[in-house]
């Protein structure tokens, strides 16, 4: 993976743990040289994430509408960013510059960020590889109702094995990196971004 894409909140949330993660995917992504994709924002996680990823040498591409620029403080010392015109257009961009994706704690924004991108997996729109970093739990409920989901027949059993979950960074990052898309999840060039 050259690319990662990060989704997370704009928000930092009340446990200091929520931070640490973001610096430490942050800076984990520089040294591996790996280019941090992300919302664009200079806040919360996002700004974590990124001040971690420079402050270790790595290359840092946002990506933010213009409507929330001012309002989630566009990150100014960014190797590169991008200013769109719609959310849409952001996920987009995201997905087209990244070759994964990493979803951290985060609110309502994250969440559809996630099932966006999970989304497009099972329909074959990507074949790229995505996991979520596990913090003190944070994930525990979501996963429980996703589980309900599969359990009941609205998820298929490797739809719902494509979901990468880990505690350790590094240990997401290393089975991402092994992800096989299932049959019936391919990608197809023509719904490329």
């Amino acid at each position: 993976m050259k690319a990662l894409c990060v989704f997370c909140g704009s928000n930092p949330g009340r446990d200091p743990a929520y931070i640490a993660a973001a610096k430490e995917m942050g800076a984990l992504l520089a040294r591996r040289g790996i280019t941090l994709i992300y919302g664009g924002g200079s806040i919360g996680l996002m700004g974590a994430a990124a001040d971690a990823a420079l402050a270790a040498g790595g290359k840092v591409i946002g990506v933010i509408p213009r409507s929330l620029l001012q309002r989630e403080m566009g990150h100014g010392r960014l190797t590169q960013q991008h200013v769109v015109g719609t959310m849409h257009e952001r996920k987009a961009l995201m997905n087209k510059l990244s070759d994964g994706f990493v979803i951290l704690p985060g609110g309502v924004g994250t969440l559809e960020e996630f099932f966006e991108i999970w989304s497009w997996a099972q329909l074959g729109i990507h074949a790229k590889p995505f996991g979520v970093l596990e913090v003190n739990g944070f994930w525990q409920p979501l996963f429980a109702f996703l589980d309900q989901m599969a359990a009941q027949g609205f998820v298929r059993p490797e739809f719902r094995a494509m979901v990468r979950v880990s505690q350790d960074a590094s240990e997401l990052l290393q089975a991402m990196s092994l992800y096989k898309a299932p049959p019936g999840a391919t990608w197809r060039a023509e719904d490329k971004f």
